[in-house]
Order: C-alpha cells, then structure tokens, then sequence
C-alpha cells in the first residue's frame, strides 16, 4: 500500500511542475505566437475562406497601421484577384516585415 500511495505522491509531484512549467509566461519581450490559421478565420468575417482588404483591416496590422496592411495586402495577394487564400495569408504570416 506504501508503495502505491508514494507512487501517486511521485507522478502528482511530477505532474504539478508540469502544468507550472507550462503556464510559466513568455520572457518579457517575446509575444506569444498565433498560428496564422486561427487569425485567418477570426477576421474572414463572412466566412468565405477568402480575406478581402476590409476584412484584412480589422485584423491586428490593420488596427495598428491602416495603410501598411493595404501594402502588406498588395504583397501577399500573389494572383491579383483582390482576395487573400489562407495559402496567400500563410506564405508570410509572422514574418518581421510584414510587422503582424
């Protein structure tokens, strides 16, 4: 019986630094990383699996600098049709250039 209670006491001893481990915040400085998928959906606002400029506005660049996320718009939309793909989206998502 000693051995499976100390047994126990090990793995939730084990398990409390994992979970502590994990919910350690990001050094100061460093944002958490959004995966580009997830802000994709957020701001497609009609749901379209396609970004126009407006919906890419109401994303974080476009908040922060309206005009620097109509050019990061122009850059990204690869085939010119006044739409972003998730792909097109995806090809340059956090990267510093694009500041977003």
């Amino acid at each position: 019986m000693k051995l499976v209670i100390t047994t126990f006491a090990a793995l939730a001893f084990a398990g409390a630094f994992a979970i502590a481990e994990d919910a350690q915040p990001a050094a100061k400085g460093d944002k958490p990383k959004r995966d580009p998928a997830e802000v994709f959906k957020k701001i497609d606002g009609n749901s379209d699996n396609a970004l126009t400029l407006e919906e890419f506005k109401t994303g974080p660049l476009g908040k922060k600098d309206p005009a620097k996320a109509e050019e990061v718009f122009k850059k990204r939309d690869k085939d010119n049709d006044g739409k972003l793909s998730l792909e097109e989206f995806k090809a340059h998502a956090g990267k510093k250039k694009d500041a977003q």
